[in-house]
């Protein structure tokens, strides 16, 4: 995949100022250069209750330049297979259908409804903003927290178990694309994104969404905290085409230098990291160094 010049970034805005999301959002970044990459005159998005619902305001008014329909939590993968469904009857086959769920959504309540759809080969672009936690109900633990993280159902004891590995279960119903990204990395994510509008059938990305108030951080921090999560290895940029894996990016950039940071830098300008000991720092440290020299390892077999 090559990376794009920045001039290639459409100068068209398609989500207008005045949207009700919070300063310095992951999510609405995300949002905004995913739509850069597509053709919103041709694009249908299928959200479930979320911060995208929030985002998107509530009708007739909306600050997005683009179709939403509105699911119920668990239900994304089935709405979006209907939607994709009904422009094949319908001979539109020059529509892109574009699911945006959170972490909750995915990982936890709309699992079952999202595996059937690539189970199917549903022929829609599902990508998954993961800010680690149900945001928009108060940030509850959701399967993507990741260990030593404190949330509004874990308030005594921070999060014990490590982050699912959705990728792994994604990857399991083998769809021609899959891929993660970072909002403090656009034009990784812009390319990704074009790629998957390119490819027929089910394709998956995960982006990396850093959360102001859930994660507790200044606004100010937004981009250095995404970037702090792709240089301490938390989070990996990578795409998987036909089976195919590839590091991307800043992540390539680190597998050839060999110069990432510790977990230690990156957990110490959250306040939901503010009672890990050093005990849970060692825990989580052995997790990101094992699962990275997973991946080196394996974008070396296929390069």
């Amino acid at each position: 995949m090559a990376t794009s010049a920045a001039k290639l970034l459409p100068k068209e805005e398609f989500i207008l100022p005045g949207t009700r999301s919070c300063a310095a959002c992951g999510l609405m970044l995300t949002y905004r250069h995913a739509l850069k990459a597509l053709n919103p005159g041709k694009t249908i998005v299928a959200v479930p209750a979320s911060c995208m619902t929030v985002l998107h305001g509530v009708y007739p008014i909306t600050p997005v330049k683009v179709i939403c329909i509105n699911n119920p939590f668990g239900a994304t993968g089935a709405a979006a297979s209907g939607i994709a469904a009904g422009l094949k009857a319908l001979g539109h086959d020059d529509y892109t259908v574009l699911a945006f769920a959170g972490d909750g959504g995915t990982y936890d309540i709309g699992i079952q409804a999202l595996s059937g759809a690539l189970e199917r080969g549903a022929n829609f672009l599902y990508i998954c903003y993961d800010n680690e936690g149900y945001m928009n109900t108060g940030t509850q633990r959701s399967s993507a927290s990741p260990a030593g993280a404190i949330t509004s159902t874990t308030p005594i004891l921070a999060k014990l178990q490590h982050k699912k590995n959705m990728i792994g279960i994604i990857e399991a119903h083998r769809i021609p694309y899959i891929a993660t990204a970072s909002p403090a990395f656009p034009l990784d994510l812009f390319d990704k994104v074009r790629t998957a509008k390119s490819v027929h059938g089910s394709r998956y990305m995960e982006v990396h969404a850093p959360c102001p108030p859930g994660w507790g951080f200044p606004n100010k921090d937004l981009i250095k905290m995404g970037k702090l999560a792709i240089d301490s290895g938390i989070h990996v940029l990578y795409e998987i085409k036909d089976g195919v894996f590839k590091l991307t990016s800043r992540s390539l950039n680190l597998a050839e230098k060999g110069r990432k940071k510790s977990i230690a830098e990156y957990v110490k300008g959250q306040t939901r990291f503010r009672k890990i000991n050093q005990d849970q720092i060692d825990y989580l440290q052995h997790f990101v160094d094992e699962r990275w020299s997973e991946f080196v390892q394996r974008h070396h077999r296929t390069d």
